[in-house]
């Protein structure tokens, strides 16, 4: 059941009230909104990859694998980029590999690096979970593209001012 909308946006009338018991609201506005578009985004995506047996974790693994020239990475650099602690990355890759979506391979060079490979079913299955994905705009309703262009710019001068990345 779809709960019924409030008559009233509840972040504007806590910000209101910020303004009168706290001070300047701004920043607490834009805040609990990115946390409340947070929640409406996870809540499509984990629905739409659900029925694909995926969670958005392993789903951006194999996208990333995908990605990939050779399509495998080292496990490090797999953490590296989807900027995650090496002990997600190996709990991800577990799941993969139990569902047969990926192997693990010994580095050719390297005996240290074990080499993460996507297989046919992973590429299948990231296939059909890009559509489901993409079918929901992956939680983003209500944008034009440019106003999804423009979230995105200014989502980003956030992460690069605490350091996600450098121009």
């Amino acid at each position: 059941m779809t709960p019924q909308p409030l008559p009233f946006d509840p972040i504007a009338r806590a910000a209101e009230l910020w303004e009168k018991r706290i001070g300047p609201s701004t920043a607490m506005a834009a805040v609990t909104s990115v946390m409340r578009v947070q929640q409406i985004i996870q809540s499509a995506v984990d629905a739409a990859l659900k029925p694909h047996g995926l969670t958005f974790a392993r789903y951006e693994a194999l996208v990333l694998l995908t990605f990939s020239k050779a399509g495998s990475l080292p496990m490090r650099v797999m953490g590296e980029r989807l900027q995650l602690h090496p002990t997600s990355v190996t709990n991800i890759v577990d799941r993969l590999e139990a569902d047969g979506l990926v192997r693990r391979n010994p580095h050719p060079t390297d005996r240290r690096t074990t080499l993460v490979e996507i297989t046919a079913d992973g590429r299948a299955r990231r296939e059909t979970a890009t559509e489901a994905v993409t079918g929901v705009d992956f939680g983003l309703r209500g944008l034009t593209e440019r106003q999804t262009e423009q979230l995105t710019d200014l989502l980003a001068k956030v992460r690069r001012a605490v350091g996600d990345f450098e121009d």
